[in-house]
């Protein structure tokens, strides 16, 4: 692998963006946040400060729901048809292709990830979820329904907006876990008040000012930046917030559902993941081997779907820890804003730690370093992409969510498929996971077998707006994408008239 750390220039209109004040947007207008107190954004890449957001506080909180709660009730916002609607939204993802190139920059400073990779997967998807929500805004409604008892009734039902949802989002996806929650809101008609990480506010408050630009009503998106505590709790036990729509950690997860029941308030979660690999001696390896190692080594591993449990036939099983070690010495560790970086830092020092944590742990557990394990240099949090061999069921590596380019690899030697799939089920989560096979039936019945909420077959880490995301067990609540995500944020009305 090769590394360069140096950090590029950035363009002018970036550079303009990272100096300004970055205030808090409520209803329609930037202001300051009622605290004064700012917080340092740092580039992952160099651990410098590149920028400054709000800290905001329940004073502001309550400023930025009573304006959702306007919007949604009273305002334009209110009076628009789901037509009108798909049309608005339908401008702001066209206008978001149009500044692919400054919205990935600023993605790609303030997250770590490679800038090509932010322009075409992070703006690309984010503007493709916007589309394919537009087009549903115009089509929410109920049904006719033909009723038990005798009689003559009309009989109907109708899909009403949830009302204000906070939207809060983690540090690895902004821009496209932005979108999951934001697109289907506003296609059917809620309002919305964003809390995007501390760690990573600066694409949020740049698609907000986008927002703006084409024309959304005051009040209809708001954004409080901030720290979890107190912002995203104020939000979270607000009143007047209707609904709550978080990815993040299964533990952040436990205290919203908790604060949750303050109103009774609709919840969605997207929680954490340790999604299995399952890799069969027939498997196409030209194929699947870079697909394994993209599938733990993207985003340095910092994806909630990562491929962190490779289990692999024992007749492979060296071949293919081999291949995927091979691929992982062509990764160009570096700054995301140069052009030739394939892996990027770690969000943080403490994520860095963490990880390092873990890796220790492992190794007292018994796990041997096939590669890697090591951090990159003593600028910014880089670190190796790391494989483990010889991992064991019962080791804190295997069981917990690591959110790092560590790969945990074992091998299986059964050809039930039953037992195979215990195996993988063999977690708290549930979010995602892979099959890797030529046999069609053998893909399918494994499929079958696993407890995910997303199985992918030959692939791995594949999104789509039209296929509905999210997982079983503690992996989270609910769905998003698709046309799941326009049910959980209606309600069902059901109407019926004697004749």
């Amino acid at each position: 692998m090769t590394i360069s750390i140096t950090a590029p220039t950035v363009s002018a209109h970036t550079d303009a963006f990272l100096k300004r004040k970055h205030k808090l947007y409520i209803d329609g207008e930037w202001v300051d946040g009622v605290s004064g107190e700012m917080i340092d954004v740092i580039d992952p890449a160099t651990g410098k400060v590149i920028s400054q957001s709000t800290a905001g506080v329940a004073a502001d909180v309550d400023k930025a729901v009573t304006a959702a709660r306007a919007a949604f009730e009273t305002g334009p916002w209110s009076k628009m048809t789901g037509l009108q609607r798909g049309k608005l939204i339908s401008k702001l993802a066209c206008r978001l292709e149009e500044l692919a190139d400054e919205l990935a920059e600023i993605e790609a400073i303030d997250c770590g990830k490679p800038v090509t990779y932010a322009k075409y997967v992070d703006v690309g998807l984010s503007a493709n979820i916007y589309h394919y929500m537009a087009g549903w805004a115009s089509k929410v409604s109920g049904e006719t329904v033909s009723l038990a008892n005798p009689g003559e009734y009309h009989a109907f039902t109708m899909r009403e907006p949830v009302g204000v949802v906070a939207a809060i989002t983690p540090w690895n996806f902004p821009l496209v876990l932005t979108a999951y929650k934001l697109a289907p809101l506003l296609a059917v008609g809620c309002t919305a008040i964003l809390k995007p990480s501390e760690l990573t506010p600066l694409s949020t408050l740049r698609f907000v000012e986008i927002l703006e630009e084409v024309g959304f009503p005051p009040g209809v998106v708001n954004v409080i930046t901030g720290y979890g505590v107190p912002a995203g709790a104020a939000l979270v036990e607000h009143d007047g917030v209707d609904k709550v729509a978080f990815t993040g950690s299964v533990e952040t997860g436990r205290r919203i559902a908790a604060a949750a029941t303050g109103n009774l308030k609709r919840v969605t979660l997207e929680l954490g993941g340790k999604s299995p690999m399952i890799v069969f001696p027939d498997a196409d390896l030209d194929r699947a081997i870079p697909g394994l190692a993209s599938a733990i080594f993207f985003h340095q591993g910092q994806v909630c779907t990562a491929g962190t449990r490779l289990y692999v036939h024992k007749s492979i099983h060296d071949k293919v820890v081999e291949g995927i070690a091979a691929e992982s010495r062509k990764l160009k560790i570096g700054h995301g804003l140069n052009l030739d970086t394939t892996m990027g830092p770690l969000i943080s020092s403490a994520q860095l730690q963490k990880v390092m944590g873990f890796l220790d742990q492992g190794k007292a557990e018994g796990a041997e370093t096939v590669i890697g394990g090591g951090r990159v240099g003593d600028t910014g949090f880089f670190m190796e992409p790391t494989i483990l061999a010889n991992t064991k069921d019962t080791m804190s590596v295997v069981r917990e969510e690591i959110f790092g380019p560590v790969l945990c690899a074992q091998a299986y030697d059964d050809d039930d498929l039953d037992v195979i799939a215990a195996k993988a089920n063999d977690t708290i989560f549930g979010l995602a996971a892979s099959v890797w096979t030529r046999d069609i039936s053998v893909a399918h019945k494994m499929a079958r077998r696993i407890k995910a909420g997303s199985v992918w077959i030959n692939a791995h880490n594949f999104y789509d707006p039209a296929l509905p995301f999210g997982g079983f067990k503690q992996s989270g609540w609910g769905r998003e994408e698709g046309s799941e995500a326009i049910r959980t944020f209606t309600e069902v009305k059901s109407i019926c008239a004697v004749l």
